[in-house]
């Protein structure tokens, strides 16, 4: 197991640190993968002893060129890449679409989106040329994928996107072993999840807490995913808090 290599995107932090760590300690060799390098290094340092290898490595996401760059340290670092976690994202308060700045936009837009084209294209790439040939892609969708919060319109409209995204992966990497799927998640308790615990808008025009779970049910159903072979697809998986506003939200 010890030959797979993984690449997470957004690892220093959250449900992506969590999940590189639960991957390291599952016996891949994973790149930890952010903006800062220093906190990508504590995440790694969290981790404890394995026997899988961990490898910190700054990328803005954002930039062509600093995907590829990260792509070719990361096959010259282990030779392959087996596994991206397509994690990174980010969203901005709740407003009203004729209140949200272009640039928050194109900012949503460039990391949530963008950035998952270019590192699930650099991915395809090496996967659909390496021998053995194949390998899997995993895209972070959220349940904002499927139903959106009140005034999420940037946020809620990338995770559109990205099951579009996962769709046509899962369809154009079948000749070539490469099998797409998404994790949605919903209410994994994060510093960004925080809030929900005291009070977020609702759908009525309400402020309520709402449920939240351990951001390691997450991690461990990446792993989940990640391991199977590749003529086997989780194609869409909802990890969410039981009891959290989801089914028959708003």
């Amino acid at each position: 197991m010890t030959s797979k290599t993984a690449i997470v995107t957004g690892a220093g932090t959250g449900i992506g640190k969590s999940t590189a760590i639960a991957l390291l300690k599952a016996g891949w060799n994973t790149v930890f993968c952010g903006r800062r390098k220093a906190v990508l290094e504590a995440a790694i340092a969290d981790a404890g002893e394995t026997k899988a290898k961990a490898l910190a490595l700054a990328c803005d996401i954002t930039r062509p060129e600093d995907v590829d760059a990260l792509f070719g340290e990361v096959v010259e670092a282990f030779g392959r890449v087996d596994l991206l976690f397509n994690n990174a994202g980010m969203g901005y308060k709740s407003t009203l679409i004729d209140e949200i700045p272009v640039e928050v936009w194109n900012n949503v837009v460039a990391v949530n989106l963008t950035g998952s084209f270019l590192c699930a294209r650099a991915a395809f790439a090496q996967m659909r040329r390496q021998k053995p040939q194949g390998g899997r892609i995993i895209n972070n969708g959220s349940v904002s994928a499927y139903v959106p919060r009140p005034g999420s319109v940037p946020y809620t409209a990338t995770k559109h996107a990205i099951t579009g995204l996962t769709r046509a992966l899962a369809l154009d990497g079948r000749p070539y072993d490469i099998a797409c799927g998404q994790i949605d998640i919903g209410n994994a308790l994060t510093d960004m999840a925080t809030p929900m615990t005291t009070g977020v808008p609702q759908a009525n025009g309400t402020i309520a807490a709402e449920a939240v779970m351990d951001v390691q049910h997450v991690a461990d159903a990446v792993v989940h995913m990640a391991s199977l072979p590749l003529d086997a697809n989780v194609l869409f998986m909802t990890v969410m808090a039981t009891k959290m506003p989801y089914v028959g939200r708003g």
